[in-house]
């Protein structure tokens, strides 16, 4: 059984220590509340260096999005239902199976059992909880409302997260048959084609610039691959490293916005992303200024970002947020004029849920219409491949049949 020590204030006003075996330091707290003593802390007592699954496991864990929608939603409504901060985070911590996310519930609990708020335990877990998150738990403990402000945060989290699963499963069809023709392609080019080719220099005959071109490739595959290989990897990694630098970054974000489908598709999610965040922060009682800056954390486009800079400075003013929205290429016109209309009606963040519900649906029917798009092309794309492999394989055997 593990060993905790703990601090109290004894009912002098002293504080005293000691250690204490137990289940868990919940049972250690509730041992000595019952002695009618406050508890300050209760921390468990490392007996050495110890390598565990359990410790290998939450070392290595990761906390999901859709955990924290759980932890949101679940807790609000245990503080609706009457339960304590504390009580309801402790029954949510026994319920998960993620032991990374299951420490960072049992420390909340210990912070919180302090006298520390929430907001403020949740802030020593930046990589956990965003800045949204204990931004709009800080609020609702302003106000005293945060049951409400935690169901806000679920409902944000988890319109953002089906948002982006939504553009990552339009994508994920195009990519598998891309990937599988190029596998398939690479295969014939290492073993069919070396022996049609092997073919067509015995009977000694004229081949098409065509074929020539696929003999070459198969060539230099079958005789290079590990070099062809490296060479990929490094083009790819190289890619890669230059798209995270920033200018790399914005280089490709320049030219999404000017690609037919795909740029209306990135205006319209950063649009519902931007309103909705907005709207959940200013209906949980945080102030525009803060609002706005969470909102650009938010965000991953550069543009979007700096957007977001300019519409914080341009508030501190006094200048409309409408005329930001309003002034620039990257937002649709729709987002200004109904943000303009919220300020005049005093009814702002209603405007942005409905702005954010308009264009999360806009990006649905486009995820689904972009699936019916591509279908049809990729089958065009397959064909024309084929039919080019086809014909300059198997125009040279014809032309030595007509010769024979």
């Amino acid at each position: 059984m593990p060993k905790f020590k703990y601090r109290v204030r004894e009912l002098s006003g002293e504080e005293t220590a000691g250690e204490m075996e137990a289940a868990d330091r919940f049972a250690v707290a509730s041992d000595l509340r019952s002695s009618g003593k406050s508890v300050v802390s209760v921390e468990e007592m490392s007996s050495g260096f110890t390598l565990s699954m359990d410790s290998i496991n939450a070392m290595f864990s990761r906390v999901k999005m859709q955990e924290l929608i759980v932890l949101a939603h679940n807790l609000s409504a245990i503080m609706k239902a009457g339960l304590s901060l504390s009580r309801g985070l402790s029954i949510l911590g026994r319920q998960t199976k993620n032991l990374a996310f299951k420490k960072t519930i049992e420390t909340l609990v210990s912070e919180i059992s302090r006298g520390s708020t929430l907001s403020a335990g949740m802030a020593k877990f930046p990589k956990v909880f965003s800045p949204i998150f204990i931004s709009m738990v800080r609020a609702g403990e302003e106000s005293g409302g945060l049951s409400d402000s935690l169901l806000v945060v679920g409902d944000q989290l988890e319109k953002s997260y089906l948002l982006k699963k939504k553009i990552k499963g339009a994508m994920i069809y195009p990519a598998v048959v891309i990937v599988t023709l190029l596998i398939i392609a690479v295969l014939m080019f290492i073993f069919v084609v070396p022996t049609l080719a092997a073919t067509f220099k015995d009977l000694n005959t004229e081949l098409p610039t065509s074929t020539k071109v696929i003999i070459w490739i198969s060539d230099t595959l079958s005789n290079n691959f590990l070099l062809v290989a490296l060479a990929v990897f490094g083009s790819v990694t190289a890619i890669i490293m230059i798209l995270r630098t920033k200018k790399g970054k914005r280089a490709f974000e320049t030219i999404s916005f000017r690609l037919p489908i795909v740029g209306n598709l990135v205006r319209q999610s950063n649009a519902a992303r931007t309103t909705r965040t907005l709207s959940s922060l200013l209906s949980s009682g945080v102030d525009m200024v803060a609002a706005i800056n969470i909102t650009k954390d938010v965000l991953q486009n550069s543009y979007y970002k700096d957007l977001m800079i300019l519409a914080g400075e341009r508030v501190q003013k006094g200048i409309p947020l409408s005329s930001v929205f309003a002034g620039n290429d990257i937002y649709p016109i729709l987002v200004g004029d109904m943000v303009e209309v919220g300020e005049e009606t005093g009814k702002l963040s209603a405007m942005l849920l409905n702005v954010a519900l308009f264009y999360e649906n806009e990006v649905d029917e486009a995820t689904k219409n972009m699936s019916t798009i591509i279908e049809p092309v990729l089958m065009v794309v397959i064909g024309v491949s084929v039919g080019f492999f086809a014909i300059s394989m198997i125009s040279p055997m014809y032309s030595v049949m007509s010769n024979i």
